[in-house]
């Protein structure tokens, strides 16, 4: 064998050297978040010497023997663009990078409706574009294990780019572009039709009792999946010689067989959290908006401690910190599949989260539409959304939110309610104050009459002796009671009793 041919030999059987590669979340036009430590990480080869550089600033770390790094740059005012260069054995530049504030916006199919589907889209797309408001558009992936990457870069935005992300967030970043004047990144994260329980870590899920019933009746399903797997591949395989049949003599083809729900169901628990959420750790972002619940309202009491669980579950995950954690509560909605009050419970539960540090709600309630579980003013529903940032993440002077009941008074046959956030004063939309009635305290609820009376609300019935109140407790209730600045006032009730999701798991 002459030398010639003994050095290929040599060249092709020996190993390939790896390569620095960054996390996906880092590309072109990304947006990093400013006044905050900065993340980069991704892999290489074992032990590899990896410096990262930006605008002056560098770190650098030695790979693990996995491959896996990790460099902290420190925190750096908004600005830009700049390069982010990543130096090892070879060298990746990512260009066009700001600096700003960065949200990550997740939940079910409100989150998930895009601009495309959007009632306004031929008004506001033509004038989208921005070159400082930047998009991430993940991926539904649902996976049994934490992933650490995903398939999707960052994107301007602009008429092409906005088509198919969140009107929602679309409806945020562009309020916070308006009024803060820095870079915003949106990071989408969702998934329409999905319960909080997928989003959360099974373990954070274990630790309350009252959750646990959502793990046991999954492993149930787990053990029944193969044979439902069995049956799914005779029902579908059938299925197939049925629809070919039927369209070769030109009928409809019969309706196709669902697949049986597993260990890689979109529903089952954590299932997202490790598809869609691990894949950002550890990047530091501002906060988070989040619209779910739809799913999860037939188990309305449950929710009271599964979505506080889901809260603190990813400030675990991320370890930086209480960052916000800004929510949208139910908006109005005739759910005839379930009892009229069972979505007043999800909003109570929604609000009842508002004990955790650091969040705010968005109340939408003017916003539903009767027969449409999607309200079509998902642009309105950012800009509230926007409220609650810039005045409890941001600082500034907004009123935030319509009014929120703070305490009553019993006068009487009459009851006083005081109210935070009226702003510059209560309103009455409609002929009269409707949607509140008052009961004994052991009594059923009964229609009430209201009034505002300055900065309060009187209500009062035919009874004598009432006790309590409450104000658009029903899945699709009357909505009249509003702050100077158009915003809704919340749901309420002051009663403690039983509701009608009390008992389901």
């Amino acid at each position: 064998m002459s030398i010639r041919v003994l050095a290929l030999v040599i060249s092709f059987a020996a190993p390939a050297v790896a390569q620095a590669v960054p996390a996906s979340v880092f590309s072109d036009h990304m947006v990093l978040q400013r006044d905050q430590p900065i993340a980069v990480w991704g892999t290489a080869g074992p032990n590899e010497e990896v410096r990262v550089l930006l605008d002056g600033t560098s770190a650098s770390v030695t790979a693990g023997v996995d491959g896996d790094w990790l460099a902290q740059l420190p925190a750096h005012a908004a600005g830009g663009p700049f390069e982010l260069q990543i130096q090892a054995s070879n060298e990746v530049t990512i260009r066009d990078v700001l600096i700003g504030e960065v949200w990550v916006c997740s939940g079910q199919s409100n989150m998930s409706w895009s601009m495309r589907q959007h009632e306004d889209t031929e008004e506001v797309l033509p004038d989208s574009n921005d070159p400082g408001l930047r998009l991430l558009q993940f991926p539904r992936v649902a996976s049994r294990t934490p992933r650490t990457t995903i398939e999707a870069s960052w994107r301007v935005a602009g008429p092409e780019t906005l088509k198919d992300f969140s009107a929602v967030a679309y409806g945020f970043g562009r309020h916070l572009r308006q009024t803060l004047d820095v870079p915003v990144g949106l990071v989408h994260t969702s998934w329409g039709g999905t319960r909080a329980e997928a989003w959360t870590r099974e373990a954070s899920l274990q630790k309350h009792e009252v959750l646990r019933p959502i793990l046991e009746r999954w492993q149930q399903t787990y053990a029944r999946y193969p044979q439902a797997k069995e049956r799914y591949d005779r029902a579908l395989a059938e299925w197939k010689q049925q629809a070919a049949a039927a369209r070769e003599a030109g009928k409809k083809p019969p309706r196709r067989p669902g697949a049986p729900a597993g260990p890689d169901h979109q529903h089952a628990p954590g299932r997202l959290h490790h598809g869609m959420i691990q894949p950002l750790v550890p990047m530091s972002f501002r906060g988070v908006i989040w619209y779910q619940g739809e799913s999860n309202a037939s188990r309305a009491y449950q929710y009271r401690t599964l979505f506080p669980t889901l809260i603190r579950d990813w400030r675990d995950t991320f370890g930086h910190g209480q960052f916000a954690f800004l929510f949208v509560q139910l908006a109005s909605f005739e759910d005839k599949r379930g009892h009229p009050e069972a979505w007043a419970e999800l909003r109570e539960a929604q609000a009842m989260a508002l004990a955790e540090p650091n969040t705010g709600m968005a109340c939408i309630l003017d916003l539903g539409t009767r027969n449409n579980i999607h309200p079509p003013h998902k642009l309105e529903v950012g800009r509230r959304l926007a409220l609650l940032a810039r005045a409890d993440t941001y600082g500034q002077d907004v009123v935030p939110s319509g009014p929120v009941l703070s305490h009553y008074t019993i006068e009487g046959e009459r009851i006083r309610l005081h109210f935070d956030h009226v702003g510059g004063g209560l309103v009455q939309k409609g002929e009269q104050l409707a949607g509140f009635e008052i009961a004994t305290a052991d009594g059923d609820y009964q229609p009430a009459g209201a009034v505002i009376d300055g900065d309060t609300v009187l209500v009062r019935g035919t009874m004598a002796a009432p006790r309590h109140v409450r104000y658009a407790w029903r899945h699709w209730p009357e909505v009249s009671l509003f702050n100077r600045e158009g915003l809704p006032a919340h749901p309420f009730r002051t009663d403690a009793r039983r509701g009608v999701t009390f008992d389901a798991r």
